[in-house]
């Protein structure tokens, strides 16, 4: 039952596209930070390969026939892909579904004050986070302002080489007594989080000298008045570029890996496939961290309507074969686990948890406690997915998130099994999950695309 390693499989060719594919995705999370810049880029890559936007085909009439290849955007957040297969829909899709959105802190919408010679921004964090690792910290300010006519201004400032970063204090070691007793969640409040952005007075201002000094940059450089702020939508993220990890150059470090690298190995699987049976389908949705609430979230209709239109496009909507389509669909819940932690070994249990190196890994559920909130894959649908891995060479492990009752997690797996399709959970086993780098292995990224591809190509119960 022990699953070998992916490394010790690979010759010289196939270590060649281990490190092609983990240096394209490396260049994808650089230019990813966001949801909206995630969409931008992968809008980018999948219209050089043929794929029209679904307005436009709705506008010009165009009918769908195989190997079409067709996306929809919501509020450049959620994107969803497909490439329509020879055989009809109402039999069913193959399904990636991974989401975009990944830990961090928010600007709040009246933001800016001045304290005892600092500017500062409030905020407001985003998903499940460590707090206290978000301090001390080079940050770096991504987003969106938007004006009152519409003007949509793109804010990006900690990650070019030339730009300033900015961070949240932390107490020195010399007065910290007080903070070193206290609990893990209680070292720093969430009001606590304050970003520290300027600290030089405006020459000829007496009253918030700084603040003001911090909206002359902001007037002189962006048109940005405080208003805006109003509007605005401005994340708070590390500051700085993926790195490989390790002497070996094994590993990638990198912010957003969760869950952003099932985003990549999906979209890179759904580009490299040929002619399919079956419709192939990737969903990139936000939300997830926060319960995949919300109009770009998981839970709203979003996915239902946009397959209701391509459906229509085809020939063959009606309620009836929506639902159909949808109950006859397999899904693989593109989400990453948690990779087995050599300094932290007492939360993990060995015979059911994912390591380094050897490929993909499936969760049955996740869920927390008696598998609380979790999608519980059955066993005949993971029998024809062991197949198609089997059968396709792919290296892959199984998997729980860490030892029954130490914690737990979910992902979007339920959503989507509302519908009646087969789904489980499948991706990339992170270490350090959540925190602002976290760390993933160039095998198992490279088995985890070359999985979803065989799913795309093979999948149908």
């Amino acid at each position: 039952m022990e699953r070998k390693n992916a490394w010790k499989t690979y010759d010289a060719e196939k270590l060649s596209f281990v490190n092609a594919l983990s240096a394209e995705y490396m260049e994808y999370l650089d230019h990813s930070k966001t949801e909206r810049e995630c969409v931008d880029t992968t809008v980018n890559m999948i219209e050089k390969e043929g794929y029209v936007e679904l307005e436009e085909l709705i506008r010009s009439g165009k009918k769908l026939s195989a190997g079409d290849k067709v996306y929809a955007v919501l509020m450049n957040k959620f994107i969803i892909m497909f490439q329509m297969g020879t055989k009809p829909m109402t039999e069913g899709m193959n399904i990636l579904g991974a989401h975009i959105d990944s830990p961090r802190i928010d600007v709040k919408q009246n933001p800016l004050f001045e304290d005892n010679g600092f500017a500062l921004l409030d905020t407001h964090y985003y998903g499940g986070i460590k707090k206290y690792q978000w301090i001390a910290h080079p940050l770096a300010l991504h987003g969106v302002v938007v004006k009152k006519d519409g003007t949509i201004i793109e804010i990006n400032v900690g990650d070019n080489e030339n730009d300033p970063v900015f961070f949240i204090s932390d107490i020195l070691i010399h007065l910290a007594g007080e903070q070193m007793s206290k609990s893990a969640k209680d070292i720093i409040g969430g009001e606590a989080l304050d970003l520290i952005i300027a600290s030089k007075p405006l020459e000829g201002e007496e009253k918030e000298a700084v603040k003001a000094g911090v909206f002359k940059i902001l007037q002189d450089t962006y048109d940005f008045e405080e208003e805006d702020f109003l509007s605005a939508e401005l994340e708070i993220v590390p500051a700085g570029k993926t790195k490989e990890a390790g002497f070996d150059r094994s590993m990638i470090m990198g912010y957003g890996q969760d869950d952003r690298v099932c985003a990549f190995t999906s979209l890179k699987a759904m580009l490299e496939i040929g002619q399919t049976d079956r419709c192939a389908c990737c969903i990139l949705c936000d939300k997830e961290e926060t319960g995949s609430r919300g109009a770009t979230g998981m839970t709203s209709r979003f996915f239902e309507n946009v397959v209701a239109e391509v459906l229509n496009l085809a020939g063959e909507y009606s309620e009836l074969n929506l639902r159909r389509c949808l109950a006859a669909s397999d899904m693989l819940s593109s989400d990453v686990s948690a990779a087995f932690d050599p300094n932290f070994p007492s939360v993990f249990e060995k015979k059911n948890t994912a390591f380094f190196g050897r490929g993909m890994v499936f969760n049955k559920y996740t869920g927390a406690g008696g598998k609380s909130g979790s999608n519980d894959a059955n066993p005949e649908y993971i029998a024809h997915i062991r197949k198609i891995m089997d059968d396709a060479g792919v290296n892959f492990q199984t998997a729980e998130l860490g030892r029954v009752d130490a914690g737990g997690g979910g992902t979007i797996a339920y959503i989507m099994a509302a519908y009646g399709m087969n789904v489980i959970d499948c991706g990339v086993p992170v270490l350090c999950m959540h925190a602002p780098w976290e760390v993933t292995s160039k095998a198992d990224i490279y088995e985890t695309k070359c999985g979803y591809a065989a799913f795309l190509e093979k999948a149908c119960l």
